[in-house]
């Protein structure tokens, strides 16, 4: 047994060392805004446990107790309290570097009250990833429920801020994780790299956990379009010198090329590491075949079912019981077996070639070196492997203003818009806003509601500026209901801004006041004619029982007799009658001059007229 272990050990040295090339450590921005002396934006390096608060901001005071600390212990025993006061900013806990497990640091301080952790190193280098211990030193029961955000910050750093709170100064700090993961479009692209194996501890299990969990989350988004997910599995490769040993055999395909881990350790029971490779490679190949038919989601069906009914305790994790999943799903088996190919040809297997040319980092991002691990937008993830915290990752990779409704909930964000209105422009009228809850805060913008767009800058103006624009709130323009009349100062047109209609005089938004048409002298100006103001417009009677006629500005005698006098219009009549009879007789004359040119001109063809003597032609001898 333990040179079996030795072996192990050995192997996993050699595999590391070829495999292992560029770590990329996440990090995420420090801002210290007081007190002046060290005011200034650092970096810090993201933890891998706890859950980062990736797309926001968290503010809070700097705290670093004169005892314990370490945070090794637990601070009840110090009768020490970090818990914010009501109206009071949140504590973020100082501890030094050493002596315990960075996971047991942010647990004693999750339970003291602080809202984040930031562990001083205790060496001038690089910053690094604060991962979780090894499984045989890790209590899986506390580290899955850290909840707060953890990063390590530099020596120099560190010093400063145990030095200015030690001398009484409050200092106050701003950790920012909205530029953690890049957010450059509508659509998240991530990959989850993962195992097969369920009987390697906590780790294991917390991975099957997550896929249960998140697997409908998964699917909607998937299906909508909003993700591109792509599952992949980390192998190793045995080295040339160990190729024919009982080891390599047992935990390699395809004569050492792709090797995994024995799940428990022990080369003389259970399963091989060869069975966890196989299984990887199944599981890829799904993937594959399903996403060649649509259907990529059914992954996630695949791998949870596969769990549950093919689990290694009860001696069925093998070919037959996945097949048995695999034709449960509809997927088509030959293609997936096809994929597959011959696990103990000496030759390379594309698909698990392509994996492991996958765990090279390219980019921004690094080696894939830790499982598991969540690459979202190019970059790996860092934190607990929880569905709320790895769908808040994903929504933090949204470009803002797109992403999915599942992002706007309750429990993933805090909607803005809810008080005062997010600071924007708010029509209380009819209840329209121009506040836009995002997962990352709000924007002002002003709405499009039912095919109505409206125009301005989001915050203090908004204006319905297209047709239909009436509809709502009148298009921001006057409008007034008396005596069964009302009118608007809106036209329901493409165009901008309010004028009042006619009648009315005044600036069309807050007022239209009413034209007297009879004082002003704009109308019934007629002689005999009674003008009498009305709101909007106005009436006008004639005496004697006349008739008014409002285009004309005059009055019409029901008799036959108009108040102007008859006089004026027998002589427009007579004086038309004598036009029309004076054209009647130059048309007539036009005419007649017309014929009898036409006639001579015909006659002049036949026979000579006196006027026109006979041509002589004379030809030339």
């Amino acid at each position: 047994m333990r040179e079996n272990l030795w072996f192990l050990a050995c192997l996993w040295v050699l595999l590391s060392g070829n495999c292992l090339g560029r770590f990329v450590v996440e990090k995420n921005s420090l801002k210290v805004t007081s007190p002046e002396s060290i005011k200034g934006v650092y970096e810090c390096a993201i933890g891998n446990f706890g859950i980062p608060q990736y797309g926001g901001t968290l503010v809070g005071t700097v705290v670093y107790p004169k005892a314990n600390q370490g945070a090794c212990k637990s601070f009840d025993d110090f009768d020490i309290s970090f818990k914010s006061k009501p109206g009071g900013l949140p504590t973020f806990l100082l501890v030094d570097r050493g002596d315990c497990f960075f996971t047991l640091k942010a647990w004693n301080a999750q339970k003291a009250g602080a809202a984040a952790i930031l562990v001083a190193d205790n060496k001038n280098e690089p910053l690094i990833t604060m991962d979780t211990p090894e499984e045989e030193n890790a209590n899986a029961e506390y580290m899955q429920n850290i909840t707060i955000p953890s990063a390590l910050i530099s020596k120099s750093l560190g010093d400063s801020l145990k030095k200015a709170v030690s001398g009484g100064e409050m200092v106050n700090m701003n950790l920012d994780w909205r530029e953690s993961l890049p957010h450059p479009d509508e659509r998240v692209e991530y990959e989850f790299w993962t195992n097969s194996n369920d009987e390697c501890g906590p780790k294991c299990d917390s991975q099957i956990e997550f896929v249960k969990s998140f697997k409908g989350a998964a699917q909607i988004l998937e299906q909508k379009g909003y993700t591109l997910f792509t599952p992949h599995y980390i192998t190793w490769y045995c080295p040339e010198a160990f190729i024919l040993s009982k080891q390599c055999k047992s935990q390699c395909i395809n004569h050492g090329r792709y090797c995994a881990p024995d799940p428990e350790q022990d080369f003389n029971k259970g399963y091989d590491g060869k069975d966890v490779v196989v299984q990887n490679l199944r599981q890829v190949c799904v993937f594959r075949v399903a996403n060649e038919s649509g259907k990529p989601w059914l992954w996630w069906d695949y791998v949870t079912d596969f769990s549950i009914r093919c689990p290694m305790k009860d001696q069925k994790y093998n070919k037959e019981c996945a097949d048995k999943v695999i034709r449960s799903l509809g997927v088509d088996l030959n293609k997936v077996d096809k994929c597959i190919g011959d696990t103990e040809a000496d030759v390379e297997n594309p698909v698990l070639k392509a994996e492991q040319d996958a765990q090279i980092g390219k980019g921004s991002r690094g080696d894939v070196t830790i499982l598991p691990t969540l690459v979202i937008n190019n970059r790996q993830y860092r934190g607990k492997l929880d569905r709320g915290a790895v769908l808040k990752a994903i929504c933090a990779g949204f470009q803002e203003t797109t992403e999915p409704a599942v992002c706007l909930s309750e429990e993933i964000e805090t909607n803005e818009c809810l008080e005062n209105n997010g600071g924007c422009w708010h029509d209380k009228i009819v209840n329209l806003t121009a506040c836009r809850d995002t997962f990352r805060g709000r924007v002002c913008e002003c709405p499009t509601v039912n095919g109505v767009k409206f125009t301005g800058d989001g915050y203090t103006h908004c204006e319905a500026s297209s047709a239909l624009r009436c509809r709502f709130n009148n298009g921001g323009c006057w409008r007034d209901t008396r005596e069964g009349r009302t009118y608007s100062a809106c036209i329901d047109d493409h165009s901008h801004g309010c004028k009042c209609p006619y009648g009315f005089k005044g600036d069309g938004v807050k007022s239209c006041e009413d034209v007297d048409e009879c004082k002003e002298k704009l109308a019934c100006q007629c002689p005999g004619c009674k003008c009498k103001n009305t709101w909007g417009s106005y009436e006008c009677s004639c005496s004697g029982g006349s008739l008014y006629m409002r285009e004309h500005d005059m009055c019409i005698s029901k008799n036959g007799r108009t108040e102007v006098g008859w006089g004026s219009v027998w002589v427009i009549i007579l004086g038309l009658v004598a036009a029309g009879g004076a054209g009647y007789a130059i048309y007539k004359y036009r005419i007649r001059r017309y014929m009898d040119s036409e006639i001579r001109a015909i006659m002049a063809q036949y026979m000579p007229l006196d006027n026109h003597p006979n041509d002589v032609h004379h030809a030339d001898i």
